[in-house]
């Protein structure tokens, strides 16, 4: 009788799955609705325009968040803007021929020299030819705290010093106190994979998001902490202490993620990791509810870490979440009960 023990319990948990399923799918995208870093209303018209050769709708996009000191919209749109330009650049060339010195130009031209010398073999040479770029983007406009991102994330690659770095850090607090694409940058510098630790860096982490305003993206910056413990992988072993930080930094993030309407673009990448780190701490019914709230809205943050096609490790995630939470929803519950959040083995 001892051995049938364990067919039972699978074949118990396959009837749950089989009668839980497809209910737990009420909220989730079809798999072919999902989109991987779909640009927003503002965004998208200016990728339309540069695939065809035309920077002005990239240039008036950039310039009104300046001229509105929208720096988090204009850190993201940026990146985004860069990563297109990294295999298509013709509009951008076009730009700087027509306004060499337009401050808008000349931060996407260093933004965009700085991420090619980051995957050159020849990194350290060409990150020296980048200083100067960034120094000219930082002269243009001296509010914008974005330049200075690109200064952190510089000083990381040349292997600056903690003072040179805290003197950089300055300068970007100066500008925007609580700018989350700065303390991103900050905390990469404070990484056991870089010159710090985990310890430095959740300490860090869990300091800014407690000076931060309560819809803060800076509120999911100890996320970032978790998320490079776990990312070492499974080999790596975590302490008692970390775990608890871990899931700390996920309860932020869940209540961070409330602060939003399901399906709002702006949160996508935050829940997107937190999605990551609910699956990977075995949260899954929370981790499901975050895939609700995600939407079509997948981003290719943190599963690009962790594949190289972050569409389907995501599509994964959400479908092992729908499946493990229905294992363990008894045959004879209410639907409306399978969707409550919490841990499950």
């Amino acid at each position: 009788m001892v051995c049938t023990m364990p067919f039972l319990r699978a074949l118990i948990r396959t009837a749950r799955m089989i009668r839980h399923a497809p209910e737990l799918s009420t909220g989730l995208p079809a798999d072919h609705a999902v989109m991987l870093d779909a640009p927003d209303e503002r965004l998208s018209p200016a990728l339309v325009a540069a695939a065809l050769g035309e920077y002005e709708p990239a240039a008036k996009l950039l310039a009104t968040t300046r001229d509105a000191a929208e720096w988090e919209s204009r850190d993201r749109y940026l990146n985004r803007l860069v990563a297109f330009a990294r295999s298509r650049d013709g509009w951008l060339g076009g730009w700087l021929a027509v306004t060499p010195h337009d401050p808008d130009a000349l931060l996407v031209k260093a933004q965009l020299a700085l991420s090619r010398a980051w995957d050159s073999p020849a990194r350290a040479e060409q990150l020296r030819e980048v200083g100067p770029m960034i120094t000219a983007a930082a002269e243009c406009d001296p509010r914008d705290p974005v330049p200075w991102r690109l200064a952190l994330d510089h000083a990381r690659g040349t292997r600056a010093t903690h003072t040179t770095f805290e003197t950089l850090w300055e300068q970007a607090l100066r500008r925007s106190t609580h700018h989350y694409g700065c303390h991103v940058a900050a905390l990469q510098y404070l990484s056991a994979a870089w010159y710090g630790s985990h310890r430095e860096c959740f300490d860090f982490a869990e300091r800014a998001a407690e000076d931060s305003l309560p819809s803060s993206l800076v509120q999911a910056l100890p996320l970032r902490a978790a998320f490079a413990v776990l990312a070492e992988g499974p080999a790596a072993r975590t302490t008692s202490v970390q775990e608890e930080r871990i899931d700390r930094a996920a309860d932020l993030a869940i209540s961070l993620s409330e602060s939003f309407e399901p399906g709002d673009p702006w949160p996508a990448e935050v829940r997107n990791l937190l999605a990551y780190v609910l699956v990977a701490r075995r949260r899954w019914g929370e981790a499901l509810e975050q895939f609700r709230q995600i939407g079509p809205h997948a981003a290719s943050f943190p599963w690009s870490s962790v594949s190289e096609d972050p569409l389907g490790r995501y599509l994964d995630a959400r479908d092992s979440a729908r499946l493990k939470v229905a294992s363990v929803t008894p045959l004879r519950h209410r639907a409306d009960r399978g969707r409550t959040r919490g841990h499950y083995a």
